[in-house]
């Protein structure tokens, strides 16, 4: 069943694989400011992924979800399980490894005032539950995670810089032929973590939850310039 609900000044209109959102202060359902948010193919992300985010590179996909704006899709979030054991069981445990995906793509065309927050915070709603949600902001993007802050999640401090084996395009779990002697290196990246369930299943995470929360980086965050727009913007219904 659908449910409504306001938020920030919005109409939601939900259910398990569909969110509209509209703005009252700029117009009602049906009118020009109607959105979508659709869990979709991961086939369908592709072209996003390649052309218009800065990495060019295909995550690990487990769920794909697009904006659409009058039909035309706009925007796209992928979530996946992240490459590393290590992040998995140590955020809350080993306990709790399997529930930990990574939001590791969102990538807008447009960009406008709220579009990113009211995006994610559409999929986090969407998603199976319960799960523990890690992402990153990349420092050398400019980038301090602002969309996280207006979503709530919790800030973990920044990562380390490092150097690791070069990949190219192919996912971390994918080493196999590749020249260990390439390195490349990887900046530094804020981390923040959300919890996706019940109160019971958040405060049993918030329980076993191995990482500091901290402030909020200050300052403000660089845009990203996206010069080509995807192949893949229309759906057909």
């Amino acid at each position: 069943m659908a449910e409504q609900c306001m938020s920030r000044g919005h109409v939601y209109n939900e259910n398990l694989n569909t969110i509209f959102f509209i703005d009252r202060q700029q117009g009602q359902r049906g009118e020009n400011t109607m959105y979508e948010v659709r869990k979709i193919p991961s086939k369908n992300t592709y072209d996003w992924l390649l052309e218009t985010h800065y990495a060019k590179r295909i995550p690990q996909i487990t769920d794909a979800y697009g904006l659409f704006y009058n039909m035309e899709m706009v925007g796209v979030i992928t979530y996946g399980k992240p490459a590393s054991p290590y992040l998995c069981s140590g955020i809350c445990g080993k306990k709790f490894s399997s529930n930990v995906y990574e939001l590791n793509r969102v990538c807008l065309i447009n960009n406008k005032k709220n579009e990113a927050s009211y995006f994610v915070s559409a999929t986090l709603r969407m998603l199976v539950r319960p799960r523990i949600i890690v992402s990153y902001a990349d420092t050398a993007m400019g980038h301090l995670g602002t969309v996280y802050k207006a979503c709530n999640f919790i800030y973990t401090g920044a990562t380390k810089p490092r150097t690791d084996v070069d990949t190219g395009n192919k996912h971390a779990r994918h080493t196999e032929g590749l020249d260990y002697s390439k390195r490349k290196y990887r900046s530094s990246k804020h981390r923040y973590v959300y919890f996706v369930g019940n109160k019971r299943e958040k405060k049993e995470f918030l329980s076993n939850f191995n990482y500091p929360v901290m402030d909020y980086p200050k300052g403000t965050s660089s845009r990203y310039e996206i010069n080509t727009k995807p192949q893949t913007q229309m759906e057909i219904f």
